[in-house]
């Protein structure tokens, strides 16, 4: 199975001035652990992880002041859609991180987590069944 059979296609971008609550909002909204920054005055693309707002949250930093930009992973592996979920599940595991942009030419096609690696992998789960005693 390809990285492009499991990625979302419905990407979170934010911009680097977003503030972490703002961000975190949105990405509670969303029900995503992530979400892809854009910046054409520095970086281009990033990636802001809710990692990242809870680590900022541990070391008692405001929410309210502290903007994506700051806290945004801007040495991102990338990968592409036609990857396997192998290639994707090996990037992930070697560089310590739980999503992936997936990059088509030269803007972010999605995201692929381990959450959509696993369900792929995983047999489909079937309603559990009463046993009925006879």
């Amino acid at each position: 199975m390809l990285v492009r059979d499991a990625m979302s296609t419905v990407v979170l971008t934010i911009g680097p001035a977003h503030t972490l609550r703002q961000a975190a909002r949105l990405m509670s909204a969303r029900r995503v652990g992530a979400a892809v920054v854009l910046d054409e005055d520095s970086c281009g693309v990033g990636i802001l992880t809710e990692r990242d707002i809870l680590n900022s949250l541990a070391l008692g930093q405001n929410p309210d002041a502290e903007t994506a930009g700051s806290h945004t992973t801007t040495d991102v592996v990338f990968a592409a859609p036609a990857w396997t979920l192998e290639d994707a599940a090996t990037a992930m595991s070697h560089g310590g991180f739980r999503h992936l942009i997936v990059l088509d030419g030269s803007g972010p096609v999605g995201i692929v987590s381990v959450r959509d690696i696993i369900r792929c992998w995983a047999p489909a789960r079937h309603p559990a069944r009463q046993h009925i005693p006879a």
